[in-house]
């Protein structure tokens, strides 16, 4: 595989990049190359807009059989050859094995959720206030749609957002993360064989400065979708709201499992563990802030420690490995560059945080636990995307309440606790865009809205029925008797 040159898919061809191609490195094996992957200009972006145009205009007219039959064709091959695609993608981003087979069967489910969906396309009636006039309202497709995803999950989010782009009669233009472009290829060569007039679907790999810029800045596409930074996603706002187009964006987080002093120590550890560390904290739902009770914070501190001794940091694909490896040497950095500033600021660094040198070449580290932080301090303010958890020692519910919500970012939220009191009180109080309740923060459904709040998310929900607010726009009809 590592001397095939996989091109991109523009106007139903598959076509070479015009900036050549980059090698796919897997961080978990850096002796590994994957492929190499063509990479697209600003030229070639421009000219999937324009294949994008024209294919929405013969997709739009497309029958809801046509569609439903796409998607669940989509859907169940993603799931049959799950164990093949969930290798590869473990590979080039680095989670383990499970994960990735885990994540390419959920993106399945997404294009079978949204293939009902497609037979779920109702609209509505109404009397008018005047007499012998009717009305009708309609969802209409939104148009051409710009996809950013990040690397993360690289196939879960581009599902979720082109399962639900071509069940409501979009065209796409999808340009995933540089680093993760297998994924991406793989998913779009299932969409290449599918009924799509050519151009309906269009993918568009390459650098962010080239791909990226000229999708939220083109004034041809009618709505854009990203996942990713802050930093970015403020750029992506500011870029398309000069030209009316519509925009949604899931961006950074800073999450927080509140353990009170009544809650069930050992599935409050589970869940402390399986929030921050899994997927090796690159998650935008990892709970990275530990707010614990004082009742109970020193058996805590002692339980995570010895849970911790006890996952196994390897190569993904390597069995009983729990934790894989960081997504690059970039990544690798900042995240020793938060580890020393949070010593710096006054944590107390109690377990983990090494770097590992395993059997291949890649980027491991061991998860970290820091203890005696405050919510002020820089590691529990920005998102550092690491398997790095902060705890914080607070008095009671309502300062761990408190505590949770003091934060730029509002995405999701957990609590511990046998209170129903506190557990019902937590729901409606905590400021964040999903609650979790004696659960960990990472993991959600397909079906129910995703998303948050504050600098998390801006613009319509993703996610089940919801998702039909970003991509349609509604139409009224008056018709006189």
């Amino acid at each position: 595989m590592s001397d095939s040159v996989f091109r991109n898919y523009i106007a139903g061809e598959w076509v070479e990049g015009s900036k050549g191609s980059v090698a796919n490195i897997s961080p978990a094996d850096t002796s590994d190359v994957i492929g190499h992957y063509a990479q697209a200009d600003k030229v070639q972006t421009e000219a999937a807009i324009a294949a994008a145009q024209e294919g929405q205009k013969e997709w739009q007219k497309s029958g809801l059989e046509q569609r439903y039959s796409v998607l669940m064709a989509i859907g169940d091959e993603l799931i049959a050859r799950k164990d093949e695609l969930g290798e590869i993608l473990a590979r080039e981003e680095g989670k383990t094995l499970a994960e990735g087979v885990g994540e390419t069967y959920r993106s399945g489910q997404f294009f079978h959720y949204y293939a009902a969906e497609v037979l779920r396309q109702m609209g509505e009636t109404a009397d008018s206030v005047r007499p012998g006039i009717e009305i009708e309202t309609r969802r209409e497709p939104v148009g051409v749609v710009g996809i950013i995803t990040p690397w993360n999950f690289p196939t879960a989010t581009g599902a979720w957002k082109i399962a639900p782009a071509l069940a409501f009669g979009n065209a796409i233009v999808w340009k995933p993360a540089n680093q993760v472009p297998a994924s991406a290829w793989a998913l779009t060569e299932i969409i290449s064989r599918q009924n799509l007039p050519a151009g309906t679907f269009n993918l568009v790999m390459g650098p962010g400065a080239e791909v990226g810029d000229v999708l939220i800045n083109s004034r041809d596409i009618n709505a854009l979708t990203f996942t990713g930074s802050l930093e970015t996603g403020r750029k992506v706002a500011a870029a398309t709201a000069v030209n009316l187009v519509k925009c949604q964006l899931e961006m950074g987080s800073k999450n927080a499992l509140v353990v009170l002093d009544d809650a069930d120590l050992e599935n409050a550890v589970e869940c402390a563990v399986g929030g921050a560390y899994g997927g090796t904290g690159q998650k935008c739902t990892a709970s990275s802030r530990l707010i614990v009770t004082e009742g109970i914070h020193d058996r805590f501190v002692e339980a995570m420690v010895e849970r911790m001794k006890k996952l196994v940091v390897g190569h993904p694909l390597k069995a009983g490995v729990h934790i894989g490896a960081v997504a690059d040497a970039r990544q690798m950095e900042q995240n020793l560059e938060y580890l020393e500033l949070a010593k710096k600021e006054g944590g107390n660094l109690v377990y983990g945080g090494e770097v590992l040198n395993e059997e291949t070449e890649g980027y491991f580290m061991q998860p970290a636990l820091f203890t005696e932080t405050t919510n002020a301090m820089t590691i529990n303010r920005d998102e550092a995307f690491a398997p790095i958890a902060c705890v914080i020692k607070v008095k009671d519910y309502d300062e761990a309440l408190a505590t949770l919500n003091d934060t730029n970012f509002g995405l999701t939220g957990g609590i511990c606790t046998q209170s129903l009191k506190h557990a019902s009180d937590f729901k409606r109080n905590a400021k964040t865009g999903c609650v979790m309740v004696n659960l960990p923060t990472a993991g959600t459904d397909y079906h129910v809205p995703f998303g948050g709040r504050k600098d998390s998310s801006f613009g319509p929900r993703e996610q089940g029925t919801y998702a039909k607010e970003f991509y349609t726009v509604v139409k009224t009809t008056y018709i006189s008797a």
